[in-house]
């Protein structure tokens, strides 16, 4: 058989010209070490200059695009393409890898920069939204990441002197970065006038803020800050793409060939020309430079690198070159000198020296080139073109010998012959023509019988026949020089070829995968001397085979480097070297080969690390020569671990039954039993497919695992305790190498890792979220602080985590086939080993990624499968275990030799201090010396060595070995089989532990007498166990077949067994001896039972549908049952063994009459009388309730019900064992659940007089033991309760049928929808065209000249505010009056011992000082906050977190996010920016202060903890389907939280990096259920204080309910404060004033007495959202915006501020005279407020919304809108009512009295104005009113002279109208010569420029001009307040925008003297009073 083995020799890659130029920029530097580093295709390259040597790093596997320099000049980064791009930090010394960076990108890397200080690195992405990444690159870490561009981005750089700030630039634009927290947050630079807006290529930043940035024209933009604030013109004559800052100054280079030197200021040093150079040439661009000391490197678009000396930079030296654009198809080699020649579509031809790795020559043709061929003897060369012509040419000169075109298409391959007469051409055409040497050339012969382009020739020896390749994969032969086709197979045969660049033909076949098509290979040449192939192909492998390869699917070694397409490869002259060229990658490879011999002498074998695949690989397909696989290994590795359903899948499957269950809601589910179980003992070791998973603790108890069950085993006691976190099968486990926690690995879609302290059993850590399917492979490092794991995924890949932190450190793909074990280095902490099928590793963890080292086998050894791996005493030393018996030991990573072991696979090795002991399949432990060269002594496992002490009884002698471990004095085996076994070291050996094999457990029964139960599974094995305190296996028997059921005889006596195959048997129960055996069915038999008397009968259930009834006694068979449609499931017989009740497959519940089995109908009624001898049905009425609402995917399997029928417990294939109230009726009844078997509960059996459950698991194998606990008593309270081990159920799922209670306002708040600004809608419904937008009617003379006389008048009334004209230059936010309440809770805190305050409103956080009344805000969240915390902890003092509203889709800036701010000097911290979808709703700081808390109010309101300081997220988990209030952490801890909201409160821990939750139980408080919770506090001793919405206040202790505080209030209790220093609550609500109760009260500790205090604020307070409590004074915040102080020793309250409450916020009004202004809301009152000192003077409420308000002009009357159509007149002094009058029904708009106090005009929403005499008294007559007004009224001014009025309206059109007459004004000139009183129009062209561009969305709202005429303020629909200049007639005006309002600004006006401007919110129901400057 031809040998299919890879060959035994080597290519090393020794050079490679080129470098990547195009497409590149910034990628060549020179390293600390004076070399070189750039890249090409996939490889980065270290070039030394002075020896002309080069080091190559080939960690990629794909194309290099970006490079990085860190700042020691040591290391770099690079950046590669591919769809999951990564990043490798690499030492440019040693060429190895450093740190690995992934999962940060898609598409590609285009930019890279190191930070100043070398500690993070920042990324582009090439993905459509230019991500930007940072990273802390040691660890592998991603810390911040950001949208970065709409557009490409060229370069990024960091600011060398602050720490945070980076620049980016790219097509059209320039952004500055700040780094904070976890939020990038860029500025775009302002360009300005200075420069025109363009693509900026390059950039680098200075001292100062200073930016210095490269244009596309050629311009140096220097900017300060944001703004461009000079050019240097013409720096360059065209494009600049690359700037390079070092200590000596900057060095540029651009498209015009020159680089420029600058001095650090940017003055010009020297300018070097390097088009002028000897080497240059017209066209030369400059792609990258770099500047150091006296040297400076550029490299060009064509792939050049010129280095100049500055002495002499006249001279510049060509030190690489290569191939430019296009691709390189043409090589070939000297068939005498060590040269090779190439040609490329950039037209060129080049010679280079193989030896001297130099160019020699070059000349340039007309056309591209595509193929060459040297003449046999060297002296010519021919070039087939591109355009269907050839060249020859004399090699000496380079000049022309013959240029020949017979052909239209590209020449693709050509060939002299061996005796040099003839060139054959083969083209695209498909044709081969061939060609006399000798005759200048002539045409001699066609070869024409392809269908298809030629690929390849090859000439026969004797130069007689050619054979081609061509595009359809045919190989033809022709005569030559003819070209008549050959066809005779015989001739053919005997042919000796002079070459071989076939990819076709029988010799080669092996060089094509099994199922490939023919394109993927472009390339082979064999050497035939060395008998090796060398092949090029798509996928820019180089790969090297035998020759001849017959077999498909050959071995071959595979080397990487060029990145797409390999396009052709040649051996050299003299067989030394391989040449490669890459078409897209225009370079060429040489590499050196490496005969058999030479390396063998050890000749440096691994050069380069692998990484992902590098180097030479074996290949994918099974080897022919390796033996076959052993069995048991073959089958563990066919297991699959897939489910059809995760546990992870059941919340949604939960979300789609709560939807089922709302139509069930009216129905009463039944309540869940009183009782409870608990886990007591296990019987099972899961050894069938898991190994190294048994060890001993520090205290000295064994650690094991079965189905999902962590088991800690007491040797003295036979006890068992267990860790129940896992809810599915765990796979692997480990112990700390302190033997106190252990780590355990499970099956999953995102499997948990879970490290728990074995003593505790308390879950330290969860890891998760980055495995798939299941974790097979665990380990510790020797220090104890990082956990390797190894899933098995398709790729196995290994994650190493930080486990205390739960975070990952670094992640691999471990292999393509199945890893059996990982083992860390006892001695270096980042090393370790992996084996597994023909496979071992050695890794070394680097950064973020792992890099690893193949073993290396050389001659001493096959490639394995290993089974188990070792460290031994010296760090490099590694034994490993393989399938084969022996013993591997490695020297990293050299085989050094193997030993025999053991006969089959050494499936377990453990090291001990002086020695190793091994465990084989072949049953045998052995001991050995250091170096495995003594066997010390051996250990057969067999029955006869079993001590007398043994709990049970070994099923066979030998069983295979799969888990060893050493200590205490003994040896601890796991085998196969599920048996335990301790040795003692002088061979006596204790069995501890068993349970079944592999196979499913289905057959479960209890004695009726005695406690003993029998199980019989798949794994062909009847056993007995015994139940009482000795818990062991007293008897096995082993089948024919697989059994499925089982049960005893009445007496015991007798035991019937049914098996898979049909048959079934009875044997006596004490020796398992058959007593009688029939096999009447083929299918397998699922139920089998005696009936209850005297067992005269047996019934016997089949998969045939049948039921078959046996007469005990006389052995027949005596009745069959008939009429099941589907297989049978479940039998049960009447206690008289008469009826028999029959399930089946199909839920059909059938009923039989014995002995004949006629089936019988009862009726329900009559059904409920049968009594029953067993019950272990699933269907019928009295067990409805046990299917839960998605049972179309489970199944229950089965049920027991105990025999005084009060608990019906059931098992169902989630692994759920549930135990419900008998009769469980009405659907969905609740329960208690419990888990600990994995995927199915096959069955389960109450035994002992129902003090004990017995379960079996299906494929888990256990038996498990459950312990009836009686509920109930008045002993057992819940403090009893706490005392017991916590392995109490979960309750069932959550109920939807209890409301929780309603509240309006909680009703209102949990539907809520928070819409960020960038979705504000208008908040009026405007149509029509925006000004901005509006095409202008030209008049016919445009505006008539103005006559001499008279000058323009001026456009507004100047009132004469000061004699100079001031502009206002800027707004100062000086004062809110707003709280938000409506929505919020817990916002408001004192701060310095109650010196100030903290609260928010609007998109503001506000500090107000209590002693001053002064506000400072803190302005920089950019949307509505949401929530608000303090940190408590001394070490963060007046730190703020504050958390605002976002979507998640939009813009960077937009999304939800968090702020941690510092209160004095409003410093942001940290930003977070957060995974919650919509908004944050919470937040709050651990006991440390370190960690933050938020959830969000998305649906899935997700909880998240962060580390803040770092921006880092420490988890998220969703919390809860329906809204969560409140989170927050416990005042004394770091990992404990409590949550609640609608009908929730879960109490959290967070384990590492994990949320583990338990829900509150309600269980055993009477008349107590789960309420929706608004509020928490806290007590000592785990007390719990949980605020409800009826009022009562319920106590926790854990997560047990301990008693309930009725009626704390009267209504929903919204807040809760725990004081810290003594302990006292209070706690706010709804609750009227009376004489006993307030809404605010004091609690005592345990919340049992208290003292209620009655707010006064004028009228009564009765809803409170927030409580804080300092120094003897209450801080109370309120539903309506007011924020109270209250003392406690004199319930007096202090009104600290007043604010509109919810609603909207339309009219305002500043007084003509004073310092006074008056605003209307939509919440019914009309407030005066004072500006000087900041307080509201006196409100109205009206009891309907107003809309409007307007002063009087001497200020004594205010005329108000209203909502309903209503208008008031009031006096200003007394707010009496003067006069008020309805004549419209919608809204009024606005309000006016005209300047001479005669009229009052009055706008509505029904497109009208009505004008009303104000002259003759509060009558008000109606005098006229204004027509066609095209839309609803917006704003209204009237001319200084009350002639005019001029009106805006919603259609966006101004129009003018007479007074009192209403018509309306058409004449242009008459309304340019109106001078106004006002002006608040947002229309006509004086206001034009206050339209914003991205007005598509939101509208202007509101403007005001100020009363001297020369500012124009303006509100939107985006929140932002404007300051323009009026007029402002341009489009798009400058202006100064303000922040603080949330999404709409409704009004905005200047006070009479134009010191304030004052505007008021929509939605935030906030006045903000700004000053202007």
């Amino acid at each position: 058989m031809a040998d299919r083995t890879a060959p035994r020799c080597q290519l090393r890659l020794e050079w490679v010209y080129g470098y990547r130029g195009h497409q590149c920029r910034n990628n060549l530097y020179y390293t600390a070490g004076k070399e070189v580093v750039y890249f090409v295709a996939g490889v980065g390259v270290v070039y030394n200059t002075r020896e002309h040597t080069q080091k190559f790093y080939l960690g990629h596997n794909d194309d290099i695009i970006s490079l990085a320099l860190h700042p020691d000049r040591s290391l770099v980064a690079t950046g590669q393409v591919g769809k999951d791009p990564y990043v490798c930090v690499w030492d440019t010394f040693t060429v190895h890898t450093v740190s690995l960076l992934r999962d940060g990108h898609t598409h590609g890397i285009a930019c890279l920069a190191f930070s100043a200080d070398g500690q993070r690195l920042a990324s582009v992405g090439l993905d459509a939204k230019n991500t930007v990444c940072i990273w802390e690159w040691k660890r592998g870490k991603i810390l911040a990441t950001a949208t970065g561009h709409s557009d490409r981005i060229f370069d990024i750089c960091w600011d060398p002197f602050q720490q945070n700030r980076l620049v980016s630039c790219g097509v059209k634009h320039i952004k500055f970065w700040a780094l904070c927290g976890n939020a990038l947050t860029p500025k775009r630079g302002i360009f300005g006038k200075t420069g025109d807006l363009q693509t900026i290529l390059c950039v680098a930043s200075a001292k100062d803020d200073t930016t210095y940035s490269g244009a596309l024209n050629g311009d140096i933009y220097v900017w300060k800050g944001l703004n461009l604030i000079r050019t240097v013109q013409a720096a360059h004559g065209a494009g600049i793409f690359s700037m390079y800052a070092c200590e000596e100054g900057f060095a540029t280079g651009g498209r015009d060939g020159c680089v420029r030197l600058w001095d650090v200021d940017f003055k010009p040093i020297t300018k070097i020309d390097l088009r002028e150079a000897e080497q240059g040439y017209k066209g030369l661009s400059i792609r990258s430079v770099c500047w150091r000391a006296d040297r400076i490197l550029a490299g060009t678009q064509d792939s050049e690198v010129f280095e100049v000396m500055v002495r002499d930079r006249d001279k510049p030296l060509l030190i690489m070159q290569g191939h430019s654009e296009g691709e390189l198809w043409a090589l070939d080699v000297h068939p005498k000198k060590p040269l090779a020649v190439t040609g490329s579509d950039d037209r060129s031809v080049r010679l280079w020296s193989l030896v001297d790795h130099a160019l020699i020559a070059r000349c340039n043709m007309e056309e591209a080139v595509r193929s060459v061929a040297f003449s046999i003897d060297g002296s010519q060369l021919a070039l087939g073109m591109k355009d269907g012509s050839f060249t020859v040419l004399r090699v000496r000169d380079m000049t022309e010998v013959v240029h020949i075109k017979d052909r239209k298409e590209v020449i693709h391959e050509m060939k002299f012959s061996p005796d040099g007469a003839y060139l054959a051409v083969g083209s695209n055409d498909g044709l081969v023509d061939v060609y006399a040497v000798a005759q200048r050339y002539k045409k001699v012969g066609e070869c024409s019988k392809s269908s298809s382009f030629i690929t390849h020739l090859d000439w026969s020896m004797d130069s007689k026949v050619l054979q081609t390749n061509d595009g359809a994969g045919e190989r033809l032969f022709y005569r030559m020089p003819m070209g008549k086709h050959l066809s005779s197979k015989e001739e053919i045969k005997g042919i000796h070829w002079a070459s071989w660049n076939s990819v076709l033909g029988s010799e080669v076949s092996g060089i094509w995968p099994k199922y490939s098509n023919l394109s993927d290979i472009n390339a082979v040449d064999a050497n035939y001397s060395s008998a090796v192939l060398v092949t090029g192909d798509d996928y820019g492998l180089v790969k090297l085979y035998r020759f001849p390869c017959l077999k498909k699917g050959a071995k071959f070694k595979k080397y990487i480097g060029h990145s797409a397409h390999v396009t052709n490869v040649h051996w050299s002259h003299d067989l030394q070297w391989v040449l490669t060229t890459g078409g897209a990658d225009h370079s060429v490879f040489q590499w050196r080969f490496l005969p058999e011999g030479v390396m063998n002498g050890g000749l440096d074998v691994n050069v380069q690390d692998s990484h992902g695949d590098s180097n030479s690989e074996e290949s994918d397909s099974d080897v022919s020569d390796v033996p076959e696989l052993d069995s048991d290994i073959e089958q563990e590795t066919q297991i699959n671990y897939d489910r059809q359903v995760y546990k992870e899948d059941l919340p949604q499957l939960r979300q789609q039954s709560r939807e089922k269950k709302q139509q069930v809601g009216s129905l009463k589910r039944q309540r869940g039993p009183e009782q409870g179980l608990r886990l007591h003992f296990v019987h099972g070791y899961r050894g069938y497919d898991c190994r190294n998973n048994l060890f001993y603790s520090q205290s000295g108890e064994v650690v094991y695992h079965v189905a999902a069950v962590g088991v800690v085993y007491n040797r003295q006691q036979h006890s068992q305790r267990f860790y129940l976190a896992h809810d599915d099968d765990i796979l692997s486990l480990t112990v700390h190498p302190l033997k106190d926690y252990a780590a355990t690995g499970q099956v999953g879609r995102d499997p948990a890792i879970h490290v728990w302290d074995i003593q505790t059993l308390k879950c330290l850590s969860l890891l998760r979220g980055f495995h798939q399917r299941g974790v097979c492979a665990l380990d510790f490092s020797a220090d104890g602080k990082s956990l390797v794991s190894v899933a098995i995924d398709d790729n196995h890949s290994i994650v190493i985590w930080d486990w205390k932190r739960g975070e990952k450190l670094a992640t691999a793909r471990g292999h393509k086939d199945k890893l059996f074990v990982v083992k860390c280095n006892p001695m270096v902490n980042d090393r370790l080993v992996t084996v597994g099928i023909k496979h071992i590793k050695f890794w070394q963890h680097t950064g973020g990624g792992l890099t690893f080292r193949r073993g290396v086998f050389g001659n001493l050894g096959r490639l394995e499968t290993m089974m188990s791996v070792c460290y031994g005493r010296s760090e490099a030393l590694v034994f490993s275990g393989a399938a084969t018996g022996d013993v591997y030991i490695w020297k990293e990573p050299l085989l050094l030799k193997t030993i025999k072991a053991h006969d089959g696979p050494v499936f377990s090795m453990f090291s001990l201090d002086k020695g190793f002991v091994t465990g084989g399949k072949d049953g045998v432990v052995e001991l050995w010396d250091d170096m495995f060269e003594r066997c010390l002594k051996t250990y057969a496992i067999k029955r006869a060595a079993l001590s007398p002490g043994s709990k049970g009884l070994l099923l066979e002698d030998n069983p295979s070995i799969r888990a060893i471990t050493l200590g205490h004095g003994h040896i601890l085996v796991g085998t196969r089989n599920g048996e335990v076994l301790e040795i003692d070291k002088t061979g006596p050996m204790t069995l501890l532990v068993q349970g079944h094999m592999e196979g499913e457990v289905w057959g479960l029964a209890a004695h009726p007498l005695m406690p003993v139960c029998a199980t019989v599974s798949d794994d062909r094995t009847l056993r007995m166990w015994e139940l009482s305190a000795n818990h062991r296996m007293v008897a096995v028997r082993k089948l024919k077949k697989g059994g499925r059921c089982c049960a005893f005889s009445p007496d015991g006596k007798a035991l019937a067994v049914g098996l898979n195959d049909g048959s079934f048997l009875v044997v006596n129960s004490d020796t398992l001896e058959d007593l009688v055996a029939f096999h009447h069915r083929r299918e397998a038999i699922s139920d089998i039972r005696f009936t209850q008397d005297s067992g005269k009968y047996l019934a016997v259930a089949s998969h045939d549908n049948f039921v078959d009834i046996y007469n005990v006694l006389t052995s027949k068979r005596v009745g069959i049952c008939k009429g099941a449609s589907s297989y049978i499931t479940h039998i049960d017989w009447d206690s008289h063994g008469k009826l028999l009740q029959v399930n089946s497959g199909a839920k059909e519940q059938l009923f039989f009459e014995a002995p004949r089995g006629k089936r019988q109908t009862i009726r329900n009624s009559e059904l409920e009388k049968i009594e029953w001898a067993s019950w272990t049905c699933v269907l019928g009425v009295t067990c409805e309730g046990i299917w839960p609402t998605h049972s179309d995917i489970t199944d229950v399997n089965a049920a027991s019900l105990t025999k005084d029928r009060m608990l019906l417990a059931t098992g169902d294939d989630f692994g759920f064992l549930k135990l419900f109230s008998y009769p469980v009726r009405g659907q969905y009844a609740r329960f208690k659940r419990y888990v600990g078997h994995s995927a199915h509960v096959t069955n389960v059996r109450w035994a002992l007089d129902d003090s004990t459950l017995l379960t079996v698991g299906g494929a888990d194998t256990a038996l498990m033991i459950w312990a009836r606990e009686r509920g109930g008593g008045e002993g057992e309270g819940p403090l009893y309760r706490d005392n017991r081990p916590p392995v109490d159920s979960e309750e069932s799922d959550d109920d939807i049928e209890e409301d929780g209670g309603y509240d309006s306002d909680v009703a209102r708040e949990k539907t809520v929808d928070y819409t960020s600004k960038i979705y504000a809608a208008n908040i009026r419904e405007m149509r029509g065209t925006k000004p901005h937008q509006q095409l202008k009617e030209l008049s016919i003379e445009e505006r008539p000249p103005v006559s001499r006389a008279a000058p323009q008048p001026e456009k507004l009334q100047k009132n004469n505010v000061s004699k100079k004209k001031k502009v206002v230059e800027d707004l100062v936010l000086e004062h809110v009056f707003g709280f938000r309440g409506f929505d919020c809770r817990n916002n408001l805190h004192y701060l310095n011992d109650g010196s100030e305050i903290v609260y928010h409103t609007a998109a503001t956080a506000i500090v107000h000082s209590l002693s001053t009344g002064t506000q400072s805000f803190y302005l920089e969240h950019t949307d509505d906050i949401l929530c608000l915390t303090v940190n408590q902890h001394p070490k963060y003092k007046n730190i703020i977190a504050t958390g605002q509203i976002g979507d998640v889709t939009e813009l960077p800036g937009t999304t939800p996010s968090i702020h941690v701010w510092d209160v004095m000097s409003k410093q942001t911290l940290s930003i977070l920016r957060c995974p919650h979808g919509k908004g944050v709703g919470y937040v709050n700081f651990s006991a440390t202060g370190k960690l933050l808390l938020s959830v969000g109010v998305e649906p899935e309101h997700t909880i998240t903890v962060w580390r803040w300081q770092e921006g880092a997220r420490v988890t998220s988990k969703g919390g809860h389907p329906d809204r969560i209030f409140v989170v927050e952490f416990r005042p004394d801890s770091d990992s404990q939280f409590v949550s609640v909201g609608i009908k929730h409160i879960k109490f959290w821990t967070l384990a590492g990096g994990s949320l583990m939750y338990k829900k509150g139980v309600v269980g055993s408080v009477e008349d107590a259920r789960m309420q929706t919770m608004l509020s928490v506090a806290f007590g000592a001793n785990n007390l719990t204080f949980t605020g409800a919405i009826n009022g009562d206040v319920y106590v926790w202790r854990d997560h047990y309910l301990l008693r309930v505080v009725a009626k704390a209030h009267t209504g929903p209790v919204f807040t809760m404060y725990t004081t810290l220093r003594d302990g006292l609550i209070v706690t706010g609500g709804k609750e009227r004033p009376t004489k006993e109760g307030g809404a605010v009260k004091l609690w005592d500790q345990e919340m049992k007495r208290c003292r209620a205090f009655q707010l006064e604020t004028g009228q009564q307070v009765e809803c409170v959202r927030s409580v804080c409590r300092g120094k003897g004074k209450i801080l109370v915040g309120t539903k309506d915006g007011e924020i109270i102080e209250v003392g406690e020793k004199n319930a007096a309250s202090n009104l600290l501020m007043n604010s509109h409450t919810q609603g909207e916020i339309w009219g305002l009004a500043a007084h003509p005279s004073k310092e006074m202004f008056i605003s209307a809301s939509d919440d019914g009152t009309i407030r005066i407020w004072d500006l000087a000192d900041k307080k509201l003077l006196n409100k109205v409420s009206l009891g309907h919304p107003a809309k409007c308000v307007c002063y009087s002009p001497d200020g004594e009357m205010v005329s108000v809108g209203m909502k309903n159509g209503e208008l008031l007149l009031l006096l200003t002094n007394s707010l009496k009512m003067w006069a008020k009058k309805r004549d419209r029904s919608a809204a009024i708009q606005d309000i006016r009295f005209s300047p001479d106090k005669r009229l009052l005009a009055v706008g509505s929403v029904e497109s009208t104005v009505d004008l009303y005499d104000l002259t003759l008294g509060p009558a008000l007559n109606r005098l006229g009113y204004c027509k066609d007004i095209p839309s609803f009224v917006i704003q209204m001014d009237f001319s200084a002279d009350s002639r005019f009025i001029q009106v805006s309206t919603g259609s966006y059109k101004r129009q003018v109208h007479e007074v009192p007459s209403g018509k309306m004004v058409t004449d242009q000139t008459v309304i340019d010569r109106i001078t106004w009183a006002t002006w608040t129009s947002i229309l006509g062209d004086e206001v034009m420029g206050i339209w914003p561009r991205n007005a598509d969305k939101a509208d202007v709202n509101c403007a005001c001009v100020s009363h001297t005429g020369l500012n124009v303020v303006t509100g939107d629909d985006f929140g932002l307040v404007k300051l323009f200049d009026f007029p402002c007639t341009e489009k798009f005006a400058k202006h100064k925008r303000y922040f603080g309002h949330s999404a709409h600004v409704t009004n905005v006006r200047f006070s009479y003297d134009d010191k304030y401007v004052i505007s008021t919110g929509g939605d935030d129901c906030s006045v903000f009073v700004w000053k202007c400057l």
